[in-house]
């Protein structure tokens, strides 16, 4: 079993693992850390389109988190509650991103061309043609049929979990979903390999499980 699947594989449930670390077992929370990367990083990457700054959120929603677990009461699932740390966070550095940044359309243009030509060690790793290709689809759609689709089809969060997290019904999601597969099918086949799309790979796992019991 290498690193990154410790966390997925670990027996002990979510709430085992909170309680061991409000007891003083503060390693524990590697764990936690593991075992949610990849999910926070494709619904932040849903919403931000920025791999760094997808990164940056991650390690601010896990210090976030790891602070306010006393409070955390097991009223909803944690991994809802820390879903829903990570859209708020994301959403708020979308908004101060889109007041701080002002263009015309010809220099939007422009600055939207120089993010494409950037190569993302995402981008570098999925080579393969179809693979980029959905990619690049998905990061097309509009904001709110991305995160549904990622967190519904690629994270395989259920409907009521992506609703409780979104704020949205059940039904919401539902259309919301199939809106975005009806756009994905204009210029993709209905096929996809849903675990090699905005994969968190293991030294990056790495790396963030460091990054982040360096700071709690």
């Amino acid at each position: 079993m290498d690193i990154q699947e410790r966390g997925l594989k670990d027996p002990a449930s979510d709430f085992e693992i909170i309680s061991r670390i409000l007891a003083g077992e503060k390693q524990a929370y590697a764990t936690i850390v593991r075992r949610y990367n990849q999910r926070l990083y494709r619904v932040a990457m849903s919403i931000v389109s920025d791999d760094q700054e997808a990164e940056d959120v991650m390690q601010v929603v896990y210090i976030k988190a790891y602070e306010n677990l006393p409070k955390f009461q097991f009223k909803s699932s944690f991994s809802t509650w820390l879903t829903r740390i990570l859209i708020n966070e994301s959403l708020l550095r979308l908004k101060i991103r889109n007041k701080l940044v002002s263009m015309d359309d010809h220099v939007l243009d422009t600055e939207i061309n120089k993010q494409n030509e950037v190569q993302t060690p995402v981008s570098t790793m999925l080579n393969a043609e179809l693979k980029s290709a959905i990619d690049q689809a998905i990061s097309q759609l509009p904001d709110k049929y991305r995160t549904v689709f990622i967190m519904r089809e690629i994270e395989d969060m259920n409907v009521a979990e992506t609703g409780a997290c979104l704020d949205i019904s059940e039904v919401n999601v539902k259309v919301r979903l199939n809106r975005a597969k009806s756009l994905l099918r204009e210029s993709l086949s209905s096929l996809y390999k849903k675990d090699d799309l905005l994969h968190f790979h293991l030294s990056r796992c790495d790396r963030m499980v460091k990054m982040v019991m360096n700071r709690i």
